[in-house]
């Protein structure tokens, strides 16, 4: 079990002790074992702590999805490094907004983004780079070594010898890694997670399907980024528990059908979108999928659709729960033996506490009454990474408790059944009623011809508010109106919930999680708006 170790590095040699010559990791259908993951990290960790990276150093790990991600990670937790790992998406902006922001002096990053860190030189200059793949450009690195940064290249280290590695003594308070989340507005917050936080939070991640699929004997696909909590709980505690992880370089559906075949994939995560695209994939039905036993989905509401179209297809229910960077993961969930009524996100996981306040009045509410969510615990993240005021925003003092304000709205039954209701800022204030966008949206994806939608308010100098649903129609609905979506909207909510306005897109921002970007599409309607108004003011 997880919770008998205090670190992550205890767990994972744990693991290859227990199964040694089982395969580990499964990228692009080739396999490493659990030995060979292991003597891959120990090297990294050698040559590095020989190099002077020291306990609770910093490393920036940019890199797309393959198993020099894992080594690298494995390793640092090995010598007590801190991570920070983040999209290989990301431009030099971000990267040195990050550098800046987290202090970090080494940075591993891919042959392909190495341009992008060598331009963030120019404001954040690192000590030390270190390139994972051979097409480079030579020019970049006499640049930047012009500059005084050491670039040391990946090959080179896993070809050479290096002298053995100590034992370096790790503290279960010692940061494992620091993961930045977006947010509403500004700059992505580091929020610092220690290793038994994030042990803990696999742990029980574990636990709510375990009589399902005991500790190594699992083939988890993964279904959710590396650098994303929800990525963490249930990739990389599949290798803690001894189980395989089959990694893909992106996330395409023909590769994860094909993957779910081949490997015989009996563990699924990611987000809603995500099942929605593979459920609408026209080669679902080509591919077999009898050996997936557990689909885990977070990171935003569930449809009712969804859930009752995967499960019709899959023959297993999708398990929904709910969690954030802030609380290392799981807020709520589902254990698998327990009958749960549809649309929850489960309940309070063990190690958790939460608190439900009128978001107006801040006085508690009882079951069956929306409140905003706060969430307590006795091995908890206390503040955002250099943030006083953020910290101050979300950390609250109560009942001689630190809390976190996760700012969603919730409800939770008498049963102690949790459900999702909205984020408080998509809380939509039209005409004095307050409408939630989620309900709006799942009224919406009830139409045939929906695919995706996303509701929000816009500005209205009469209303406060109007609302504006924005819809992709899946293939042969083109030809449906708008008056058609105001009708099936009427017939279901209140004439203060239906649209005033519908737009039809070919598509609807994403976040490489697969959740529907709510905040760039409001951020756009505003600006949309304020141009307007000032146009209609100069004239």
């Amino acid at each position: 079990m997880l919770a008998d170790f205090s670190t992550i590095n205890d767990a994972f040699r744990d693991a290859v002790k227990m199964y040694p010559n089982k395969a580990a990791i499964i990228f692009q259908d080739e396999k490493l074992t659990f030995t060979e993951v292991d003597a891959f990290a120990e090297k990294i960790a050698a040559f590095f702590y020989h190099k002077g990276l020291k306990r609770q150093d910093r490393i920036i790990l940019y890199l797309p999805h393959m198993p020099e991600w894992i080594n690298v990670w494995l390793a640092m937790q090995r010598l007590g490094v801190t991570v920070i790992p983040f999209t290989h998406f990301y431009g030099f902006t971000e990267i040195s907004y990050i550098g800046n922001d987290s202090g970090a002096k080494t940075i591993f990053c891919g042959d392909k983004n190495f341009e992008q860190v060598v331009n963030a030189s120019e404001e954040y200059l690192f000590d030390t780079i270190v390139i994972i793949g051979d097409d480079y450009d030579a020019e970049l690195v006499k640049r930047v070594s012009a500059m005084g940064t050491e670039v040391i290249f990946y090959s080179n280290i896993m070809s050479g010898d290096v002298q053995p590695l100590p034992d370096v003594q790790i503290a279960d308070t010692d940061i494992a890694e620091i993961l930045y989340t977006g947010g509403t507005t500004g700059f992505p917050k580091g929020v610092p997670l220690t290793n038994s936080q994030l042990v803990m939070a696999m742990q029980i991640k574990r636990d709510m399907f375990i009589s399902l699929l005991p500790m190594g004997a699992g083939v988890a696909l993964q279904g959710a980024p590396l650098f994303h909590i929800l990525g963490k709980e249930l990739g990389i505690s599949s290798l803690l528990c001894g189980d395989s992880l089959i990694l893909l370089p992106k996330m395409n559906v023909d590769d994860i059908f094909r993957n779910m075949e081949k490997h015989k994939v009996t563990t699924f995560f990611g987000t809603p979108t995500l099942l929605r695209m593979m459920l609408d994939h026209k080669n679902i039905n080509k591919y077999n999928f009898d050996s997936i036993v557990y689909v885990f989905v977070a990171g935003e509401a569930l449809p009712l659709e969804i859930y009752d179209r995967w499960k019709k297809r899959f023959k297993i229910p999708p398990y929904q729960g709910y969690g954030s960077t802030e609380t290392c993961g799981g807020i709520t969930g589902i254990p698998v033996e327990e009958n749960h009524p549809p649309g929850t996100t489960g309940k309070i996981v063990p190690s958790k506490r939460a608190l439900l306040l009128n978001p107006e009045t801040k006085e508690p509410v009882g079951p069956g009454e929306p409140g905003e969510l706060y969430v307590t615990s006795d091995n908890m993240v206390t503040a955002y990474l250099n943030k006083p005021e953020e910290t101050a925003r979300h950390f609250v003092e109560m009942e001689g408790r630190l809390w976190y304000n996760t700012g969603d709205i919730v409800r939770y039954d008498e049963n102690g059944w949790f459900f999702f209701v909205d984020r408080s800022v998509d809380m939509i204030k039209t005409k004095g009623y307050s409408v939630t966008a989620s309900k709006v949206e799942a009224v919406i994806y009830k139409h045939e011809a929906v695919n995706e939608c996303c509701v929000i308010g816009i500005p209205d100098e009469k209303d406060g508010e109007k609302l504006k649903a924005f819809i992709v129609l899946k293939e042969g609905y083109e030809n449906t109106k708008g008056e058609d979506i105001t009708e099936w909207c009427m017939e279901k909510l209140a004439s203060y919930e239906v649209p005033y306005l519908i737009e039809f897109k070919k598509n609807l921002p994403k976040s490489l999680v697969h959740k529907i970007l709510r905040r760039i599409i409001r951020d756009e309607e505003r600006k949309l708006f304020e141009q307007q108004k000032e146009a209609r003011d100069n004239n």
